[in-house]
């Protein structure tokens, strides 16, 4: 599907309907160019989950952020690998509980933990198709 910033919900709602699916599915990875868009669709995805929509903030530095969905209280992490050095970092810090705990992870910048990820990861690719439209891949 292709949307644009004003349709931004329209894409979240996609990717959560993928996971309703498949209930077996809590980590989802976003694969896209810098500025492509991957933030404003996990804020979106999680303000659709019910979460308060000031908590929700890239974690560049922080590496992970924690969420709650109002509705259900289920624990959301949001993850941004781009500063990681090495999988031994992600290692360190106990990624892989994270992804064992149930709750639902979603990734920024994956490439660097690939090799940790379940072999149930739902992958979202964002591919620019001009300053204003996006494509949405889900796989």
């Amino acid at each position: 599907m292709t949307f644009t910033l004003q349709q931004i919900d329209l894409a979240a709602e996609a990717v959560i309907s993928r996971l309703r699916e498949h209930p077996d599915i809590n980590v989802v990875t976003f694969d896209a160019p810098m500025g492509a868009g991957k933030t404003t669709l996990i804020a979106a995805i999680c303000r659709k989950l019910g979460v308060e929509t000031d908590d929700i903030s890239s974690p560049t530095f922080s590496i992970i952020n924690e969420y709650r969905a109002d509705a259900t209280g289920r624990q959301i992490y949001h993850f941004d690998c781009y500063r990681l050095d090495d999988i031994n970092e992600a290692l360190d810090m106990g990624v892989e509980e994270y992804f064992d705990s149930g709750a639902l992870c979603l990734i920024e910048w994956p490439d660097i933990i690939a090799p940790l990820l379940p072999s149930r990861t739902l992958t979202v690719t964002l591919t620019p198709q001009s300053d204003t439209l996006r494509e949405l891949t889900l796989k």
